[in-house]
């Protein structure tokens, strides 16, 4: 018996299954999402989360040194389905239709806002108030980065951009309107899509003003403007009128 007891340990060991390290990592950030949805964030250990994963709490530390990386991680999921979705929507604007593409943005972030998601309700608590700003500094940031190549690219070769510092200007409406939908979600959102307009000087919708050049199919995302410059975005989706 001493025998068999003494040889389980490396037997245990023989038995693990050795993963990529890139694959060992999303697993246990898959399994760091799961125990916060059940547990929440501030009530999550890491042996938890080590349990989960079916690893040890030392090879939890290897991937990830300091607590709130493993957090930052799994937010940088949710952060990925904002600009996912923020992508999606610039791929399917109508050329001009600025309008249709404010009230489609408008929709867009009513439902981030919106989503009863878990991990999403337990970043409201008073408890995660600087993981909750951390996490919305970070979409932020990435949403603008992709509006940059994206949709401030294709209104530029169509409109003059009339703001200047274009790229804070557009941390700063992000930022406000998240703040907004958040606090105020009954805010109607003709409301919501003249905030947009009168802080971005946008022109009025363009569909078939004869003698502008229509957009290419697909955005460039070749070199941004100048952030100081003198150009911003063309926000226009799919509505019909």
């Amino acid at each position: 018996m001493a025998r068999t007891a003494g040889e389980e340990p490396q037997q245990r060991r023989s038995r693990r299954t050795v993963l990529a390290p890139e694959v060992r990592r999303e697993a246990i950030v898959e399994a760091a999402h799961s125990v916060y949805v059940h547990k929440g964030i501030a009530r999550t250990t890491t042996s938890d989360i080590a349990r989960a994963a079916g690893v040890t709490r030392g090879l939890v530390y290897h991937y990830f040194p300091e607590p709130e990386q493993i957090v930052d991680a799994v937010l940088d999921r949710y952060v990925d389905g904002f600009v996912a979705s923020v992508r999606e929507w610039d791929a399917h604007r109508q050329v001009g239709r600025i309008d249709d593409a404010l009230w489609d943005v408008v929709a867009l972030f009513r439902h981030h806002m919106a989503d009863r998601d878990p991990l999403r309700v337990d970043l409201l608590s008073i408890d995660n108030a600087a993981l909750y700003r951390r996490y919305v500094d970070r979409a932020v940031e990435a949403v603008v980065d992709v509006l940059q190549v994206t949709t401030v690219e294709a209104y530029a070769r169509r409109h003059r951009i009339e703001i200047v510092h274009v790229r804070e200007t557009f941390v700063v409406l992000v930022h406000g309107l998240l703040g907004l939908v958040r606090t105020h979600p009954d805010t109607p959102p003709h409301v919501l899509a003249a905030i947009m307009r009168q802080t971005l000087h946008l022109d009025p919708s363009t569909a078939d003003v004869p003698g502008l050049d229509p957009e290419p199919d697909t955005a460039s995302t070749e070199a941004r403007p100048d952030d100081r410059g003198q150009r911003a975005p063309d926000v226009s989706p799919r509505r019909s009128e």
